[in-house]
């Protein structure tokens, strides 16, 4: 398994990962159109043809995840972009997507993930940013319809002589799966085992917090997930933001009591007469005090620069969910 720094926002945010076995090779997640050349020099590195890459499985189709499939796909022949059932038709006509995306991110959608570019349909299987969202995402190219599948809760792929099993894993998102290498005893979650950045380590390991963007964040879901995951007892959790992590079966209880205490904090604040503000300042409260008791020497100011994206993602994904829920006047 190798990971390649995606170079989205800045280096160590996001990590796509290539597992290789017997000379056959899948992508993990890809990140934007901008990540396209890193994720091709990294197969490079490893030695392995373009030919020879069966698979992309995207665990979701967020663009910091799967913004670059098309154009990725453009390079690879022989590769079936793998997707669950709901995220499928958005990788084969973007244009839902990246509505819905400028709905969050604004003018910024471009900048942070270009064209997305169709999957065939036949290579596909089913399984917030402002006024830079153009500058950062570009235009989605559409995957063909015959390069793309759906896949089922629980179904196989080979990749060499590797078995991989890919679960449905909502939460995060209703469309997202895990990818599970049992015989290695590792899990690639997504976004569903949370986001967990290098500048945050300590002597004591990983730290760990939920990602909560809009618009299908689900708490139930999410610790269902995430105890299903554990269930697996994986040593590694490769995450996109930022790739591997050991000492599963703690920060799976970190991340737990966290979904718990951000939909707590959201309840709270759901009638104040600026609720996103109240959610806003108790959560980065919240993660600072969490951050400090893990033993980190970076001061708040330092904190908040590393978890700044995450705070305001999270917090208008809490609003969407209170939403739902009804328990924020639409007009709040």
């Amino acid at each position: 398994m190798s990971a390649v720094d995606c170079e989205y926002l800045y280096p160590g945010h996001a990590a796509a990962h290539i597992i290789v076995d017997s000379g056959r090779a899948a992508f993990v997640d890809v990140g934007t159109n901008s990540s396209v050349p890193y994720l091709l020099a990294g197969l490079a590195q490893l030695g392995i043809a373009r030919e020879a890459v069966d698979y992309l499985l995207l665990t979701h189709v967020h663009l910091d995840h799967a913004g670059g499939a098309g154009r990725l796909m453009q390079e690879l022949p022989n590769a079936r972009a793998l997707l669950h059932p709901r995220g499928a038709p958005h990788m084969i006509d973007p244009a839902k997507l990246m509505a819905g995306s400028r709905a969050v991110y604004g003018e910024r959608l471009d900048e942070l993930y270009g064209t997305l570019v169709p999957i065939p349909a036949e290579r596909v299987r089913a399984v917030v940013y402002g006024e830079r969202l153009d500058e950062l995402y570009g235009t989605l190219v559409p995957i063909p319809a015959e390069r793309v599948r759906a896949v089922e809760d629980g179904e196989r792929v080979r990749l060499g002589e590797r078995t991989l099993e890919l679960i449905h894993v909502p939460g995060h998102a209703l469309h997202h799966y895990a990818v599970v290498d049992e015989a290695h005893r590792s899990i690639f979650s997504g976004d569903t085992f949370g986001i967990s950045y290098r500048a945050l380590d300590t002597e004591r390991g990983a730290f760990i917090t939920p990602t909560t963007p809009p618009s299908q964040f689900d708490p139930d879901q999410h610790i269902a997930s995430i105890d299903r995951m554990l269930c697996y007892r994986p040593e590694s959790m490769y995450l996109m933001h930022f790739s591997r992590v050991t000492g599963v079966a703690r920060l799976g209880e970190l991340l737990k009591m966290q979904v718990r205490e951000l939909a707590r904090i959201a309840q709270a604040h759901a009638h104040d007469a600026d609720p996103a503000a109240g959610i806003r300042a108790e959560m980065r409260s919240l993660w600072l005090d969490l951050v400090h008791r893990h033993g980190s020497p970076l001061s708040d100011a330092e904190i908040e620069a590393v978890l700044e994206n995450d705070l305001t993602l999270n917090t208008q994904g809490l609003m969407v969910w209170l939403e739902r829920l009804g328990r924020r006047p639409q007009h709040a």
